[in-house]
């Protein structure tokens, strides 16, 4: 039976635990630097007190580790959206996700204005094949609501072993009734490089994330394309939602010479870090286009803004996502996790994307068969409390954010487009048919 007396101890061993974890988090792991001030012990005082009322008080029988989690979960709310807590099983399934292997559905979601949003389906997944896109507002998940659904839970109902049904209600821009889909999770084991040859001798690398093997991946495409004679090359970063730092210096670096800085990171105290290429053998004897837009993120910004400040390749699309932000992953105690904004990451050319993007050389619209108004797409501004971009300082200098000077724009025309083409891609592969074909013009030979 729940007594009073019984509760009374567990008030003590709540606010003994509390005072444990103030002086775990003043000395690191054991020790270190200080980092809570005597304003800080009062604030904990208040949580500890908190804690120790909820735990002699609540109605029902309540768990400490389920509170704890649930503050923690609310403090880092208070912050940017791509920082998050995961509990040990939420932790396990990312690091798995790093390498490229999990079960699932295959959607990279994120929370704006409280829906739960797709920022991007991942391509040849239940999910992608079962026409989810980029924008789609994930209503209910097998029937249950999603309003106010922290973020991991959703991950979480949507994980799931393979050949189990998960029943998604969608609300779609353009869509006057919502949309129901029944997706079979499957083991989602992702190729983050894909590749063929295409017409004049032209390479196509599909880049669908940034995992641990990425890096190694796209050496062996390029192995094989250049054996098949490439020309030049068409990469293929759209709806790429990002991954790991390392891996996108080490993709750059892949096509850009030793010695050139790729990004540089800078922290809150102002402390610089700059990635430099490492590589002694970068291809720099093909043109390259770098396709991207609202869908591609992070590391595959970061690769985008590389090529493009060093005049490496042409990026060709629509303007990306946005989110000039690096987390750090610190492991808890007790086998949970934390992605932690850490640093802020700027291209080659000193610039931070954050909430603006990269800004194509060529920009080139989807637009299909029909359509006359643009979607809407959900970007690294559209998120509740996202950092802002300490070079453009108001939202109205933000909107006025456009093609840079001397870039051009390029809308096709929707009567001429079908449905099954893709656009940005023909554009890609007329630019770098047309860059061949000039460069086989001399200058001009005095006739006889």
């Amino acid at each position: 039976m729940y007594t009073k007396k019984s509760s009374w101890k567990k008030g003590v061993a709540v606010l003994t635990l509390v005072i444990i974890a103030g002086a775990w988090i003043v000395l690191g792991r054991g020790f270190g630097t200080p980092v809570l001030g005597g304003e800080s012990y009062e604030d904990l005082r208040v949580f500890a007190e908190a804690l120790s009322l909820v735990q002699k008080n609540y109605v029902e029988e309540t768990k400490t580790k389920d509170l704890v989690y649930g503050a923690i979960k609310g403090m880092l709310s208070e912050l940017d959206p791509h920082t998050n807590f995961m509990p040990p099983t939420a932790y396990k399934e990312m690091q798995v996700d790093t390498k490229g292997e999990f079960g699932g559905l295959g959607i990279q979601i994120g929370m704006k204005d409280k829906k739960l949003v797709v920022i991007a389906p991942i391509e040849d997944t239940p999910a992608w094949n079962a026409g989810i896109k980029a924008g789609d507002h994930i209503f209910k998940i097998d029937n249950e609501p999603t309003r106010d659904l922290a973020l991991e839970k959703a991950v979480e109902k949507m994980r799931g072993p393979k050949g189990t049904k998960v029943f998604l209600t969608i609300l779609r821009e353009g869509e006057k009734d919502p949309l129901e889909f029944t997706i079979v999770r499957d083991i989602i084991k992702i190729k983050s490089v894909k590749h063929k040859m295409m017409e004049d001798n032209i390479g196509y690398i599909r880049l669908t994330q940034f995992q641990e093997r990425t890096a190694e991946d796209m050496k062996e495409a390029l192995k094989d394309l250049e054996k098949q004679e490439m020309k030049s090359l068409v990469l293929d970063m759209r709806n790429n939602p990002g991954g790991l730092l390392k891996v996108s210096v080490q993709v750059a670096e892949l096509f850009i010479k030793g010695g050139k800085l790729v990004v540089s990171v800078k922290g809150r105290e102002g402390d610089k870090e700059e990635y430099l290429s490492a590589s002694a053998d970068a291809r720099e004897d093909y043109p390259i286009v770098a396709l991207v837009n609202e869908g591609s993120a992070s590391a595959s910004e970061i690769v985008a803004g590389a090529l493009q400040d060093w005049e490496r390749a042409v990026v060709l699309g629509t303007q990306t996502f946005g989110k000039g932000s690096v987390q750090t992953v610190f492991s808890l105690s007790d086998g949970s996790g934390m992605r932690l904004t850490t640093a802020k990451y700027y291209t080659p050319k000193g610039v931070s994307i954050q909430n603006t993007g990269i800004t194509p050389n060529i920009t080139v619209k989807p637009i299909k068969k029909g359509e006359e108004k643009e979607s809407k797409f959900i970007r690294e501004r559209d998120l509740k409390k996202h950092l802002e971009n300490e070079s453009i300082p108001t939202e109205e200098e933000m909107q006025k954010e456009g093609s840079k000077e001397g870039d051009q724009e390029v809308s096709p025309s929707p009567v001429a487009s079908a449905e099954e083409q893709d656009i940005q891609l023909e554009r890609a592969v007329d630019l770098l048919k047309g860059w061949q074909i000039f460069k086989g013009i001399g200058p001009a030979k005095d006739k006889a």
